[in-house]
């Protein structure tokens, strides 16, 4: 069974998708979670005594989305619009998932890219937390880090762009 804490993140995941209903069983658990019109209910059942009832407990509405924009830190200084000139040579590194960013692997450790710095492949730049895993996010293209574009510990939706590199 899931803790309240596993439970809450997995409500704020399934926030930021357009989900409605989600629903997991096994033998003896249930976990059900449904979005309608702005309203959010979660219905979790395990073997209880006769007299027991079902737990219920609402959650609240989603907040309406606005659009993010990552505020300037030592990891995320934005490069001016004409040093950003050739976008047909960038490269969008996006996330592969739903999840939260983490810029480094522990909180007191250095970032794994920062701007200008130079990637390859298989270059890691940073994870991507999903139910409790951390999957690393590697650059897929050879080039420099020009542009962080969401910064550490905020949600990612999949596709959602987070590094543009320049080819090299």
């Amino acid at each position: 069974m899931l803790t309240i804490y596993e439970l809450r993140e997995l409500v704020k995941l399934l926030e930021q998708t357009d989900v409605e209903s989600f629903e997991v069983k096994n033998e003896d658990s249930r976990l059900s979670i449904k979005r309608r019109l702005g309203e959010q209910s979660v219905v979790v059942q395990a073997p209880v005594a006769p007299a027991k009832l079902a737990v219920v407990t609402p959650i609240a509405p989603p907040k309406a989305e606005k659009p993010v924009q990552a505020a300037p830190s030592a990891t995320s200084v934005q490069p001016p619009a004409s040093q950003v000139e050739d976008t047909e040579n960038l490269y969008k590194i996006t996330s592969p998932m739903v999840g939260t960013f983490y810029a480094a692997p522990a909180v007191d450790a250095a970032p794994y890219v920062s701007i200008h710095d130079q990637v390859q492949p298989t270059t890691i730049v940073c994870i991507v937390e999903a139910m409790k895993l951390f999957n690393e996010i590697e650059a897929e293209v050879k080039g420099e880090i020009v542009q962080i574009l969401v910064e550490n510990g905020q949600l990612v939706d999949q596709g959602q762009p987070l590094f543009l590199v320049k080819r090299v």
